[in-house]
């Protein structure tokens, strides 16, 4: 049982992915707060998370023969996995009472530690139709819906941990600006005191998620003001605003102690783009444990006891024998190709080297620069043995740039279809995404630098000894070691601004011909080593279990 007096930090996050089955996350931010919470529990830290229960979830993705993206709702019963609590909190929402109850998830560590996940849920009798789906979908609607969520998880966060007894919280994490309306409240608290922002700041960490300032949520004043009401206290009405919005990001930069960036690189973006604010960074990790297969997960038992406590061991896999890693892998590959196979008619082939490309259709990522040059990509594959390509990843229900691009690259997948066996996985989710970054032998990502602030997926494939090819950008730029443990595409940042798609796309291409391939067809014991470099510089130090030590020492206790 957990006593809930004893906790002492709170993690605020609009979406937490932690069970494929579970449909409350939509992608990195989710998956990285579920990973962020299993090093919790493994670690005994007394954490509680904070989130809102999407009974509809983000949707389900269907695609067509040509490539448009099909919304589909999700449901799933919360009571298979969540237990509903008795208690309940109260908000004032446009002037009216929205009662909110709350589910618990009690997320086990491997020493058997619980970290409870509270999902908030307006979906109560007596509360308005409106109010009642207000937790019903993650990032739906207009301004007003998300602003609405955002008011429930900020406000009706803090008053739901009070209600369920978390009385000794210290810290509120702050897990990207969705929840940062949560200082509002902590300010009436406080308002007595001689300096209450500096009473909230104490109590506030703020983690900033993105370099692109589309991405930073931000409201109207008139919207703010009529929703917000009385939640607002007058004397620091005025300082709320940035040209006349609420923009939740300078809410939590304004009212945090300690704030950071999730990458190196992305902490120096952040300060650039804020200046004014001292802004850390702590680059982001993956839940060794979770993400590793289950292959590699018994070949460390055997050669590395106890490294899923301690994931900096696995700098040791050095020492593992080549043959050993190469079979783990290719057991990984069986899976994935038999599964593509199976579901998708694939036709994919064990042998033949394998590139994957997962993640949010968004055009800053880029997902066709692979496609830029077909007869090029194609001339690579007849000169060896072959290439295949599996895709996957959603497009924004609303963002139209991003459904265009799907569409474009499915297209493109058809043309080479002849010559070159590919795949896109519909639906991307956690399952999936445990197979693909095991399964391939190449990860691929193509970022218009500097828009990536950090990214995950590739650490995942690193702890698998899936090589990584990327632009220079985000974590990459702390884990990349040319020809040690992957490769990069286009020039480094100091070279120049901004990437050249044609630039980017000749260097990915000749070192996809003349290195990369070359290698893995023809060179297989140096293949297999810079695999074992992968896992043993990039896996025993791009996890959770290192960075939640780091906001421990630098941010939570301090």
């Amino acid at each position: 049982m957990v006593n809930f007096a004893d906790l002492s930090v709170a993690y605020f996050s609009m979406e937490i992915g932690m069970n494929p089955d579970i449909p409350t996350y939509s992608g990195g931010l989710g998956i990285l707060a579920g990973d962020t919470l299993r090093s919790c529990a493994d670690l005994k830290l007394p954490v509680v998370g904070v989130t809102l229960l999407y009974k509809k979830g983000y949707f389900k993705q269907e695609l067509d023969a040509d490539g448009n993206q099909v919304e589909h709702e999700m449901n799933w019963d919360p009571s298979a996995f969540l237990h509903p609590m008795p208690q309940q909190a109260e908000i004032m929402l446009e002037g009216r009472r929205v009662m909110i109850k709350a589910w618990v998830y009690n997320l086990m560590g491997s020493t058997g530690r619980i970290v409870p996940i509270i999902f908030l849920d307006t979906d109560l009798p007596g509360n308005s139709d409106y109010d009642r789906r207000i937790t019903q979908y993650l990032y739906g609607f207009d301004e007003k819906y998300r602003l609405a969520q955002e008011i429930i998880l900020g406000i009706g966060g803090v008053k739901m941990l009070e209600s369920i007894g978390c009385c000794n919280i210290q810290k509120h994490h702050m897990n990207e600006g969705h929840s940062a309306i949560l200082a509002l409240e902590l300010y009436k608290r406080y308002s007595q005191a001689d300096e209450p922002i500096e009473e909230v700041r104490k109590r506030c960490v703020f983690t900033t998620h993105t370099p692109v300032p589309a991405g930073h949520d931000q409201f109207p004043r008139e919207l703010a003001e009529h929703m917000l009401g009385e939640n607002i206290l007058p004397d620091i009405r005025e300082e709320l605003y940035i040209n006349n919005k609420l923009n939740m990001t300078y809410l939590g930069l304004r009212f945090s102690k300690f704030i950071n960036g999730v990458a190196k690189k992305h902490g120096e973006v952040s300060r650039n783009m804020f200046p004014g604010y001292h802004i850390e960074s702590i680059t982001n990790g993956v839940h060794s444990y979770y993400w590793i297969c289950e292959s590699f997960q018994k070949l460390f038992d055997k050669y590395l006891p106890g490294w899923e406590y301690d994931p900096f061991s696995l700098r040791y896999v050095l020492g593992i024998p080549k043959e050993e890693i190469w079979s783990a892998h290719q057991k990984a590959k069986q899976q994935l190709i038999g599964w593509v196979n199976k579901h998708y008619k694939a036709d994919m082939k064990e042998e033949i080297f394998t590139i994957g490309f997962a993640r949010r259709v968004a055009t800053y990522k880029r997902g066709d620069l692979l496609f830029s040059d077909i007869k090029w990509l194609m001339k690579i594959a007849e000169k060896f043995k072959g290439i295949q390509i599996i895709y996957a990843g959603k497009a924004h229900p609303k963002d139209t740039a991003g459904k265009e691009l799907l569409k474009r690259i499915i297209s493109k997948m058809q043309e080479v279809s002849h010559k070159i066996k590919v795949c896109y996985v519909k639906n991307y989710d956690i399952a999936t995404a445990k197979l693909l970054v095991s399964g391939v032998d190449l990860w691929l990502n193509t970022p218009q630098r500097p828009q990536e602030a950090s990214g995950t997926s590739g650490m995942k494939a690193a702890h698998n000894g899936v090589l990584h090819f990327s632009v220079l950008d985000g974590w990459w730029l702390e884990g990349h070691i040319e020809n040690i443990t992957g490769w990069s595409i286009g020039a480094h940042p100091n070279d120049s601004k901004e990437n050249v798609p044609e630039e980017d796309a000749e260097d990915m291409y000749t070192k996809l011909e003349y290195i990369i391939i070359p290698r893995f067809y023809e060179e297989r014991d140096k293949w297999v080593e810079m695999m074992k470099h992968a896992i043993a510089i990039n896996g025993s130090f791009f996890n959770t279990h290192r960075m939640v030590q780091q906001y421990v020492l630098n941010a939570y206790f301090k």
